[in-house]
């Protein structure tokens, strides 16, 4: 028995060794990145049409690739149901003072499905005992914290027609219809169940379900959440389904988009003249939220951005116009990611926009890569 308990010591040291290496390497790997990594990551994916960038500078087309491929959007889908918020906000179709429970929230909400995003947004209010809290701050962390459960509830009081109007508002037509996000992870189980499949066979069913079904599943899902409220078997039970295989085609299957289209969308927020005064003064609190911070405010006029991500996506859009009067509109979109390339486009991201916001150097250089042929 000892000799066994030693040999199973050592082949967990020997492995605890060979992972605390990997783990060092690959901290080094991606502590050394920079902004350049974002140009050689599109240079190498080009050909693939998974990448996609967009940027205007100055209402000038300034960097486009594959900008026409649609991509799936993550969470930058969000924009779209914030800007509705603010067209409801600004009609006075519905009052973003009313004081919701936080406790509604949970109906939309399954752990370890977001990254922790809801858990993070709520611990601002649980630290002062706050129960309730004005509709605003559900779209505020929508965005910032990008919590799927604020979506999903304010799909439910915005209306998905409502939601899924604003593309035509817009004047885009190069985007799939929105549809919950939450609601959608349940499809799996609830096919499990219905149909009694094995894992295989349900992920066999998934593959062959047309979008348009898969579309009317989730919302019935959602529609059906007010009258018989998910407990938490079910979604212990979701959390067991939902390998790698199955968050997969969840990702794959997330609306989509093109960066031609959400440069455009930044483009209008970008220029305050798309909207009325009226719409803004409830959008840009939502949107503008990296204002509140001197570090921006003091060389910024104002700037907004939302980015979403999968296991498998990164994406981004933002725009900023600086104290000289500078405009950026830039729209990022990557798919079909390795751990370690989501990791690093995720670290680098931010300083990506930076530099080219910041540096006329970095702007040359990405106009010399990617301008428009």
């Amino acid at each position: 028995m000892e000799i066994v308990l030693w040999a199973i010591g050592g082949i967990v040291f020997v492995l605890a060794l060979i992972n605390g290496i990997g783990f060092y390497k690959y901290q080094r790997k991606i502590m050394k990145l920079d902004a350049n990594y974002i140009i050689e990551f599109i240079k190498r994916n080009v050909e693939s049409g998974n990448v996609s960038l967009s940027i205007n500078y100055n209402n000038e087309k300034w960097a486009e690739v594959n900008e026409k491929i649609p991509q799936p959007l993550a969470s930058t889908v969000k924009i779209m149901v914030a800007i509705e918020f603010a067209q409801q906000a600004a009609d006075g179709r519905i009052d973003p003072k009313k004081m919701v429970s936080l406790q509604e929230l949970d109906l939309y909400y399954v752990p370890r499905t977001d990254g922790g995003a809801h858990e993070a947004w709520l611990a601002q209010f649980k630290k002062d005992n706050i129960d309730y809290v004005p509709l605003s701050e559900i779209a505020k962390g929508m965005i910032a914290f990008s919590s799927n459960a604020n979506t999903d509830y304010l799909i439910q009081v915005l209306g998905l027609e409502k939601i899924n109007r604003v593309a035509e508002s817009l004047e885009i037509t190069n985007h799939e219809p929105i549809y919950p996000i939450v609601s959608s992870l349940f499809i799996p189980s609830r096919l499990m169940t219905e149909m009694n499949l094995s894992k295989k066979e349900t992920l066999h069913e998934l593959k062959q379900m047309a979008m348009n079904d898969y579309r009317n599943r989730a919302i019935a899902i959602h529609k059906n959440l007010l009258c018989q409220p998910l407990n938490p078997r079910e979604k212990q039970k979701l959390i067991k389904v939902l390998n790698m295989k199955f968050q997969k085609v969840w990702s794959d299957r997330l609306t989509r988009s093109t960066t031609e289209t959400y440069a455009s969308i930044m483009k209008k927020l970008n220029s305050k003249e798309f909207f009325n005064k009226n719409v803004h003064d409830h959008l840009d609190p939502i949107m503008e939220q990296l204002m509140g911070k001197p570090e921006n405010s003091d060389w910024l006029q104002h700037a907004g951005q939302k980015g979403g991500s999968t296991a498998f996506v990164i994406t981004m859009a933002m725009y900023a116009t600086d104290k000289e009067g500078n405009q950026t509109e830039l729209a990022f979109f990557a798919n079909e990611l390795s751990l370690i390339e989501q990791t690093k486009l995720s670290r680098v991201l931010n300083e990506f926009q930076l530099r080219f916001l910041r540096d006329s150097e970095f702007r040359e250089l990405i106009r010399s890569e990617f301008s428009p042929s």
